[in-house]
């Protein structure tokens, strides 16, 4: 997927993005503002995600329940000082679990991450506008 899109492309870009991945480790790259946690947000509205969505900066995860009683971890790790915090938070264990991960900033833990994860890239564009690719 490479696309250009909007806020109201949203519901479209987060089902695409469901849909057609194969790991459930999604890694959100992009600048501050990119709109990772926006789309992090719709991707758990899809996932029927019923608890309030908001961005662990500073917890560094945050766990959601689905209607389905299935488990979204969604982590931030811009704050992360070094690697070792992120082990000692059990991320390994995260990963092991099976259940849907949505990482912001994940070059803060490159050595720890899945290899099979897929890494999603946004970009600013003009007029509102964003661009994002799946790798």
């Amino acid at each position: 997927m490479n696309k250009n899109y909007t806020l109201e492309d949203l519901p479209t870009i987060a089902s695409e993005i469901i849909a057609s991945v194969k790991s459930k480790q999604l890694l959100f790259y992009g600048e501050m503002g990119a709109g990772k946690t926006t789309l992090i947000k719709e991707i758990c509205n899809q996932l029927d995600v019923l608890d309030t969505i908001s961005s662990p900066t500073f917890s560094l995860v945050n766990e959601y329940k689905t209607s389905k009683n299935k488990k979204v971890f969604h982590f931030d790790f811009y704050r992360i000082e070094d690697e070792e915090e992120a082990l000692d938070m059990g991320i390994e264990e995260y990963f092991d679990t099976k259940n849907w991960c949505l990482i912001e900033w994940p070059k803060n833990i490159k050595n720890l991450l899945p290899l099979d994860a897929v890494q999603i890239y946004l970009s600013i564009l003009d007029k509102g506008q964003r661009n994002i690719q799946l790798k």
